[in-house]
């Protein structure tokens, strides 16, 4: 039921739902998923195999850095306004000429947000265009955050200003699609026998008499995939900036070399290659310690 409605996301630039923090730091980032390798490291967790070293597929993200061209602020749950960077050149890149914005009322502000766009241009992948967004800081209250806020403003910021070794993560992205699709496919269901009125993959009931119409639980054709999804909980195994040492000698599969700072997090994330995937601090994150990695393979 959590994953209602099944249907195609507005876009693959998606939402993220923020968290609070009192730390002074952002909370975010974003990157293009690369491809999945598999890695050795130490276990530190509780399990049987604490203090052993074990492998376990990954998943390698590329992440640009991402520049920031304002700040946004909020008041009663609606934008308060925003406050730009006074560079032409990195206003030009979003397509904003430089003019006077309403000066924003700082003692009504609640939240505050900074206003990012990240730059695939500088990966492989062949995508030009920025792709704007919002990310949130951390900090003890609106004030600290709007000062923290004004001194990231007209910077670039990299994969190592937000997170670092051994953190946990949440990846929002969208799912891999697979088009329209049978209730089997697309819910699980069980394959009929063969004299159940001489079908097999279709739903053995759909309800009861009452109420006289059809629910909308019912397992019914339609789309599979492309989903917007959030997976909670991923460990951040490594973050470096030499992709020497996780490029294949061929390149990833349908995305080729990463050309720049890289992440790899532990287990699957949604999505083909060349998706963008947004990165947000982990909001049930177990115990955080450095990961012991031995080494990276593929």
């Amino acid at each position: 039921m959590a994953h209602r409605p099944r249907k195609r996301a507005r876009s693959q630039n998606v939402r993220v739902c923020w968290q609070d923090s009192e730390e002074q730091r952002v909370l975010g980032f974003a990157g293009y998923k690369a491809g999945m390798t598999h890695v050795a490291f130490v276990d530190d967790s509780e399990s049987p195999t604490k203090g052993q070293e074990i492998v376990s597929a990954a998943t390698v993200i590329e992440v640009p850095p991402i520049m920031v061209y304002g700040i946004r602020c909020y008041a009663n749950k609606n934008s308060a306004g925003d406050i730009l960077s006074t560079d032409e050149k990195i206003l030009k890149a979003i397509g904003l000429k430089k003019k006077e914005t309403k000066p924003v009322d700082e003692a009504k502000v609640e939240d505050v947000r900074l206003l990012v766009y990240a730059m695939p241009s500088q990966t492989k992948i062949g995508k030009k265009h920025i792709e704007r967004m919002e990310i949130a800081c951390g900090g003890e209250d609106a004030k600290a955050k709007l000062e923290y806020c004004k001194t990231l403003l007209g910077k670039q910021l990299r994969i190592g200003d937000a997170f670092k070794n051994g953190e946990y993560v949440d990846a929002i992205s969208v799912s891999r699609g697979k088009g329209w699709q049978g209730p089997v496919k697309r819910f699980g269901c069980k394959i009929q026998r063969r004299k159940a009125t001489g079908k097999g993959r279709h739903v053995g009931t759909l309800g009861a008499f009452t109420p006289a119409y059809i629910m909308y639980t019912i397992p019914m054709p339609g789309q599979t995939g492309y989903h917007t999804r959030t997976e909670l909980n991923k460990r951040i195994l490594k973050i470096s900036d030499k992709p020497e040492e996780i490029n294949p000698s061929s390149g990833f599969p349908q995305y080729g070399f990463v050309n720049g700072d890289y992440l790899i997090v532990r287990g699957s994330i949604p999505g083909p290659v060349k998706r963008l995937i947004k990165l947000r601090l982990a909001v049930r994150s177990p115990k955080v310690s450095e990961i012991a990695l031995s080494y990276v393979s593929n």
